[in-house]
């Protein structure tokens, strides 16, 4: 690996099309062995990103740098040392599946191992049919085996598993922890949440060509809020006018079993009232990328999440 403290930095990244500001304000880094999700609907400029920093467009402002060096004008540099797979796989119809893997690593100045043949047999892809009998999900099997076969520094995810089955997304979600566990660095792009919140060490979340919010889970959780469930011996009534209590939702005539959420900075006041009415059962769930991705998206309910 080359010797940069970053191995992805962007700052003020700007990309327009024409009249159209795709990018107007999008900073990230990436640090060595660490995971970062890129989160956000269509349209919001994820895939203009990574397009940036795999240096196939040129950006309208700001920086993008991979290893240190300039996106757009050390991309063949950069390639040598990096691993990409789209969201959606076109490849070489006349070709079998393994031939394409073989080519690809070839073209990645990689050869096909024993990692290789253990990958086909891990997600079970017939290489010996042309590209143009797979399905959607078989066409990302061919770009994942040759992706996870390259050893390099980065790994760019862009929508990885679409078109894949559980089974797969999980074969996925373990080869991306032995990356991170050897030390390498994933830029992982994806919709699905769930597969953000298992891997990520660092989310940044965009909206409208503008980065909005980056950090660990851990410390974006203040700004959701944590779901209570609570049955004690005497009535919650209190609970009615309390600060930071919402969606307050009373299950019995007693009003000792109650349901409802709580902002991270009052919890310690809630949890004395609900002691003083003796608590009998208690659950709390902690807010998850989700509650925190729709605080952010709540009023685009005519867009869809992914990109």
């Amino acid at each position: 690996m080359m010797n940069h403290t970053l191995v992805l930095d962007v700052k003020g990244l700007k990309k327009s099309f024409g009249k159209f500001e795709a990018l107007k304000d999008v900073n990230l880094t990436l640090h060595p062995g660490e995971v970062l999700g890129f989160i956000g609907p269509n349209g919001a400029g994820k895939s203009t990103t990574i397009r940036v920093i795999l240096g196939l467009i040129k950006s309208s402002g700001g920086s993008a740098k991979v290893f240190g060096k300039d996106a757009w004008k050390e991309s063949v540099t950069i390639h040598k040392d990096l691993a990409y797979v789209p969201g959606d796989v076109y490849l070489w119809p006349n070709l079998t599946g393994g031939q394409t893997i073989d080519l690809l690593l070839h073209m990645s100045g990689q050869t096909h191992t024993g990692r290789t043949d253990d990958l086909i047999k891990e997600f079970k892809l017939d290489t010996s049919k042309k590209n143009r009998t797979y399905s959607k999900g078989n066409r990302q099997k061919v770009a994942l085996i040759a992706a996870f076969s390259t050893d390099v520094s980065l790994y760019v995810f862009d929508e990885p598993t679409s078109g894949l089955d559980p089974l797969n997304e999980l074969i996925f979600q373990q080869k991306v922890k032995q990356l991170k566990e050897s030390g390498k660095s994933v830029l992982l792009s994806s919709h699905i949440l769930s597969e953000v919140e298992k891997m990520c060490d660092t989310i940044a979340i965009i909206r409208e060509g503008k980065v909005i919010e980056t950090g660990s889970l851990e410390s974006m959780q203040h700004l959701t809020r944590n779901s209570v469930a609570v049955t004690t011996s005497e009535p919650l009534v209190k609970l009615q006018n309390m600060p930071g209590v919402y969606q307050l939702d009373f299950k019995n005539d007693q009003k000792t079993t109650a349901e409802f959420s709580v902002d991270s900075d009052q919890i310690g006041n809630v949890m004395a009232a609900l002691s003083a009415n003796k608590i009998l059962q208690l659950k709390t769930t902690p807010p998850t990328l989700e509650d925190l991705f729709l605080r952010y998206y709540h009023s685009d309910n005519d867009q869809k999440v992914g990109e």
